[in-house]
C-alpha cells in the first residue's frame, strides 16, 4: 500500500498521480471521497436535482448554505491558478475508470462529519463558525501559489474551517483525527473483503500519518469502528424545551395583561406583533425577499413563534419558492453564483435559503426582545 499525500488544489498532486498510476504497479486506488462529494465531483449539475422546499420541511437550510459556503471558499481558491478543486481526485478517479482498476472510496460522508463538527462546538462556536464561512465570501484577498502548497501540510477540510474559527482544536476531532480513523478502518475492510496487494491511496497529506498509525494500531473489526464513526451526536434535549417555556411565558404574560386591564393586554400584543413581526421582516428585506413575501414574514412570525413546531423561516421561504420560483439555470448556477456575495443574493435558490436564515433570526431575535418588552410592561 502506498498513501500518497496531496494538496485539493494544486497542480503538481494531480502530475503526481498520473505519474504514480502510470507505472502499472497499483491493482486499485483509493481516494478521499465519500459517495456524496464523489457524485458532487463527477455531476456537478447535481445541485439542479435539489428539492428545495424539502430541504427547507428538513431543516437541512444551515448544512446546505454552509456546504455551499465552504464549496465556494475552495473554488475562490481553486479559481485563481486555473485549476479545479479535487484535481488529483479526479485524476485518480479518470485513470482507475480508464485502466478498470477498483475506485475505493474511503472517506466519511461530508454531512456526517459537518454534523459531529457542530456537536463538538458550543452554540454560539457553531453560529461563529457559520457566519464566518459566509464571511468569508466577502474577502477578495488572493492567495499565493506557495500557500496553496503549504496545504500539503495540512486537510482542506480544516484550512477551511480553521480560517473563521477561534480554536482549531475544537475541529481536530471531527475533522481529522475521526477521518484518519475512519480511512484507515475502511482501507482495512476493503483490503480484507477484496484481496487488493498494490493500493495506491490519494489523500490530503494531513491525513497521511495519521491514517499510517492507525493503519499500525487498530485491532478492532474496521465495520465497528466505521460504525461507531458515522454514528451522529444526540441532540441535547433541553434545547427542545427551551422555546415551548418561552411561549408559555408569553401567553401567561399576554394572560396576566389582559387580566390587569384590557389596554394593558393589547399594548402587549401590539409590542409583540411589531417586534416579532418587524425584526423578522428585516431580515426577509435584507434578504431581497418579494414585498409578498416580507409582509408575509410580518404577519407569520408573530404566529409561528407561539408555535415552535412551526418557524417563521418556513413560512416565509415557502412564500418566496411560490412567488418567486427558481429556474433550471438558477440551480445549474448554483455553485459558481455562491462564490460571490452578489451571486447569494442573485440566484433564486441561495436568495432563497437566505431569506429562510434571515427571516428565522429576525424572528428568533424578535421573541427575545418582545419577551422583554412585555415583562417591562408588566413591572411597569
Amino acid at each position: 500500500m502506498t498513501l500518497l499525500g496531496t494538496a485539493h488544489v494544486s497542480r503538481s498532486s494531480a502530475e503526481k498521480v498520473a505519474e504514480l498510476l502510470a507505472t502499472g504497479n497499483y491493482d486499485a486506488v483509493a481516494v478521499e471521497l465519500c459517495p456524496s462529494r464523489y457524485n458532487a465531483l463527477l455531476n456537478p449539475d447535481s445541485l439542479a436535482k435539489m428539492d428545495l422546499f424539502k430541504v427547507i420541511r428538513e431543516g437541512r437550510v444551515t448544512l446546505v448554505m454552509a456546504s455551499l459556503a465552504l464549496g465556494a471558499y475552495q473554488q475562490r481558491l481553486a479559481d485563481q491558478f486555473g485549476i479545479e478543486p479535487g484535481a488529483e481526485q479526479r485524476e485518480a478517479i479518470r485513470i482507475a475508470r480508464e485502466s478498470h482498476r477498483p475506485l475505493l472510496l474511503i472517506d466519511r460522508e461530508i454531512s456526517t462529519t459537518l454534523k459531529r463538527v457542530a456537536g463538538n462546538l458550543s452554540l454560539w462556536k457553531r453560529l461563529g463558525l457559520f457566519t464566518g464561512l459566509l464571511a468569508g465570501i466577502l474577502s477578495k484577498e488572493e492567495v499565493s501559489e506557495s500557500e496553496i502548497e503549504q496545504l500539503k501540510e495540512g486537510d482542506i477540510l480544516e484550512t477551511t474551517f480553521a480560517e473563521f474559527a477561534e480554536d482549531r482544536q475544537d475541529l481536530y476531532l471531527p475533522l481529522i483525527d475521526e477521518r484518519d480513523r475512519y480511512m484507515a478502518a475502511r482501507l482495512r475492510e476493503e483490503i480484507e473483503q477484496k484481496g487488493h496487494e498494490n493500493l495506491l491511496v490519494v489523500v490530503g497529506a494531513g491525513h497521511m500519518q495519521g491514517i499510517a498509525r492507525y493503519l499500525e494500531q487498530q485491532q478492532e473489526a474496521p465495520a465497528r469502528i466505521i460504525s461507531e464513526l458515522d454514528r451522529l451526536p444526540k441532540p441535547s434535549r433541553w434545547p427542545k424545551f427551551i422555546p415551548w417555556v418561552i411561549v408559555t411565558l408569553i401567553i401567561t404574560g399576554f394572560i396576566i395583561g389582559f387580566l390587569r386591564s384590557t389596554d394593558l393586554g393589547w399594548q402587549m400584543v401590539g409590542d409583540w406583533v411589531l417586534i416579532n413581526g418587524g425584526l423578522a421582516a428585516l431580515g426577509a428585506l435584507i434578504a431581497a425577499a418579494h414585498p409578498l413575501t416580507t409582509l408575509t414574514a410580518f404577519v407569520a412570525a408573530p404566529i409561528t413563534s407561539l408555535n415552535p413546531a412551526i418557524g417563521a423561516g418556513m413560512v416565509t421561504a415557502a412564500t418566496e419558492l411560490y412567488i418567486r420560483k427558481p429556474t433550471v439555470a438558477d440551480f445549474g448556477a448554483l455553485r459558481s453564483d455562491t462564490t460571490s456575495l452578489k451571486g447569494w443574493w442573485h440566484n433564486r435558490v441561495s436568495r432563497t435559503l437566505l431569506i429562510f436564515f434571515l427571516s428565522t433570526m429576525g424572528s428568533a431575535i424578535g421573541t427575545y426582545f418582545a419577551g422583554f418588552r412585555i415583562i417591562q410592561r408588566l413591572a411597569g
